[in-house]
C-alpha cells in the first residue's frame, strides 16, 4: 500500500498559527495534527508515504526524520495551487502497478478501524469513507443505494443524503484511479478554479466502478480554532497525563503536560494541553492549546490557543472592596 498525504495548503481558516508553519505542525492533545493522524495509519505497515507539499514542505520532512525515521517517506511540491484532485495526482510517478492507495487528508484526526479496509472493499473497487452529520449543506455528501455510491452532491439544499466526505479514501487499484485523475485535469474539469475529487469518482461511478461508503467513528476537524479546540477536548477525554515539571498546582483532569514543560503555581484544566518547552505560572488556564516554547505567567485564560515561543505575561491586581459589591472582569 502506499499512502497519499497532501499537506500543502495556507490553512487561512487556522490564521494565526498557521503564518509560520504548516498546519498539520499546530499542537492539539500533545501532539501535532500530523503525528495523530501517522500514529493512527502505522497499523496499515505501508510501503510509502507520499507527502505533497508546499513552500512549507522541509517543515514537514524535518517532523517526520525526527518522529518516525523509520518510515519510508517522499516529498513532492505542488507549485500551482490548483486544488485537492490535482495534489493527489503529483504522486503519480510513486505509485506502481499492484499498488493499492489510500489518501489522507490532514484538516481531519479520524477514528476508524483501518484494519477492516479488505473486508469492507472486498466486493468494491473503493471507499469513501463518511460520517453522517446534521448540517449536511457544508459538506460534499455520498448518496447511496444498495450498499454502493450512486451520486456525490456538493453542499445540497435538501438532505438527499447527510454522508458527508471527510477526507479519507482507499482505491483498490492505485494506478488505475491516477489515470482518472489524469482524465479529469486533462478535460478541464474544474469547480472555481481547482480540480476536487468527487469529479473523479463520478467519472469512476459513471463507468461502472463500485463505490462503499463507510461510516467513520469519529471525524475530528482541525481546520479551526474553534474546532481544534473541539478535537483537543474529544482527544483528552479520559486520558490525564503529565509527564512534566508540575510543582504547586491544581490540575482538573484531563490535562497534558508534555516533558519538558514546566507548571508552577497555577490551576490547569479541564481540557488543557501545554507543549515542551512552555513555562506556565502563576496562571489560571482551562480549555487551551499551550504550544512549544511558550510563556505564560499571571493570567487567566479560557478556549484559547497559543502558538510556539509566545510570551504571555499579566499583572496581579490589588483591590480593596467594600460589601454588597459585585464585580465582573470580562475576559
Amino acid at each position: 500500500m502506499k499512502i497519499i498525504l497532501p499537506v500543502a495548503g495556507k490553512g487561512t481558516r487556522l490564521r494565526p498559527h498557521t503564518h509560520t508553519k504548516a498546519k498539520s505542525l499546530v499542537h492539539v492533545a500533545g501532539k501535532t495534527v500530523l503525528e495523530h493522524i501517522i500514529s493512527r495509519l502505522m497499523i496499515l505497515g505501508a510501503d510509502e508515504f507520499i507527502f505533497i507539499t508546499d513552500e512549507n514542505g522541509k517543515q514537514i520532512e524535518d517532523f517526520m526524520a525526527a518522529k518516525f525515521p523509520a518510515l519510508n517517506c517522499s516529498y513532492t511540491v505542488q507549485k500551482e495551487r490548483l486544488g485537492p484532485a490535482h495534489a493527489v495526482a503529483l504522486a503519480a510517478p510513486r505509485i506502481a502497478e499492484g499498488d493499492d492507495v489510500l489518501v489522507v487528508f490532514n484538516d481531519t484526526i479520524f477514528v476508524t478501524d483501518l484494519e477492516q479496509i479488505p473486508s469492507l472493499c472486498a466486493e468494491s473497487d473503493g471507499l469513501i469513507y463518511s460520517k453522517e452529520v446534521e448540517d449536511y449543506q457544508r459538506f460534499g455528501v455520498n448518496v447511496v443505494r444498495g450498499g454502493y455510491i450512486v451520486d456525490m452532491v456538493e453542499k445540497p439544499d435538501t438532505p438527499i443524503s447527510r454522508l458527508a466526505q471527510v477526507g479519507l479514501y482507499y482505491l483498490k487499484d492505485g494506478r488505475r484511479f491516477m489515470g482518472y485523475l489524469e482524465a479529469t485535469i486533462a478535460a478541464g474539469d474544474k469547480v472555481k478554479g481547482e480540480y476536487y475529487l468527487p469529479s473523479v469518482f463520478m467519472r469512476m461511478i459513471q463507468d461502472g466502478l463500485k463505490f462503499r461508503a463507510p461510516e467513520i467513528d469519529a471525524w475530528l476537524d482541525c481546520g479551526k480554532p474553534e474546532t481544534l479546540l473541539e478535537t483537543n477536548r474529544y482527544l483528552l477525554r479520559g486520558r490525564h497525563h503529565v509527564h512534566g515539571e508540575v510543582l504547586n498546582t491544581v490540575l482538573i483532569e484531563p490535562v497534558h503536560v508534555e516533558k519538558g514543560a514546566i507548571v508552577r503555581g497555577s490551576i490547569l484544566g479541564p481540557n488543557v494541553s501545554v507543549a515542551a518547552g512552555s513555562v506556565v505560572e502563576e496562571s489560571i488556564i482551562k480549555d487551551s492549546i499551550i504550544n512549544a516554547n511558550s510563556k505564560v505567567r499571571d493570567l487567566i485564560l479560557h478556549s484559547s490557543i497559543l502558538g510556539d515561543s509566545v510570551t504571555l505575561i499579566g499583572s496581579p491586581r490589588r483591590m480593596n472592596i467594600g460589601d454588597h459589591s459585585l464585580i465582573e472582569m470580562e475576559g
